[in-house]
């Protein structure tokens, strides 16, 4: 279904009214994004199911995000020669803001945790979105409201980090039994901490330490102008 600015409106005003703890509230993608403050992500979720203004009695999804290094360009580069680009890829990797992006709101507004609701009697979709900071990602469940939230919220504990207070069961949920880190994290390792292998003779599953080197990938530049033809080859290729 297609939403326009005019359908979205009356939502807006009532948000608006009665949430007037709400950081904000934009009109994202054709979609109302409603951002609160963490403290109160329980008593605005209560009101958001209960109340006949809104009726948001489905969660149909709920997820982490990682804004570590957000809208930095990893490959920007300003001319390349011809031995290749004028750097190579870098990335940060300690876990640190990025450059430019230290203080106070830099790391209060690493982690995300994203709500998307409906509301089968308003016909009615709502993004609720709360951020939380680098040191302590700890957010209060919501699967006394919405059942569902279970093993949405084990999968932002798995793959983020983020913790949920008062879930009855916050346990890992993708990855396997011992697993190290968080892999959506954006500091996690592309090659990881361990990988496994069957051992014939121990006769079962093994995990070792990760026997790839890690390296800078610079990407190749290939030319074709007539700087680099072979005149003495034959067929004209390029060296």
């Amino acid at each position: 279904m297609s939403n326009t600015s005019n359908t979205l409106a009356p939502l807006s005003q009532r948000l608006k009214k009665r949430f007037t703890s709400a950081v904000s509230i934009a009109d994202a993608y054709n979609e109302i994004t409603l951002e609160v403050p963490a403290q109160d992500i329980l008593k605005i979720c209560l009101a958001l199911r209960d109340e006949d203004d809104f009726k948001f009695d489905e969660l149909i999804d709920l997820c982490g995000v990682d804004y570590l290094a957000h809208g930095d360009v990893e490959w920007e580069t300003v001319y390349a020669t011809e031995a290749g680009f004028s750097r190579g890829v870098h990335r940060m990797l300690d876990g640190t803001p990025p450059p430019g992006k230290t203080g106070d709101n830099a790391t209060c507004r690493r982690f995300a945790v994203v709500y998307h609701l409906l509301s089968i009697d308003h016909n009615e979709r709502l993004r609720l979105k709360v951020f939380l900071p680098n040191d302590e990602p700890v957010l209060d469940s919501v699967v006394d409201i919405w059942s569902c939230a279970n093993w949405f919220e084990r999968e932002a504990f798995d793959l983020f980090g983020i913790l949920f207070k008062s879930h009855p069961d916050l346990r890992r949920i993708l990855t396997d039994y011992g697993f190290i880190g968080h892999p959506f994290r954006k500091d996690f390792p592309l090659i990881g901490n361990v990988e496994m292998r069957y051992d014939t003779e121990k006769q079962r599953v093994v995990y070792e330490p990760v026997s790839i080197e890690p390296r800078t990938l610079v990407p190749r530049v290939k030319r074709d102008d007539h700087r680099y033809i072979d005149k003495g080859s034959s067929n004209g290729g390029a060296n």
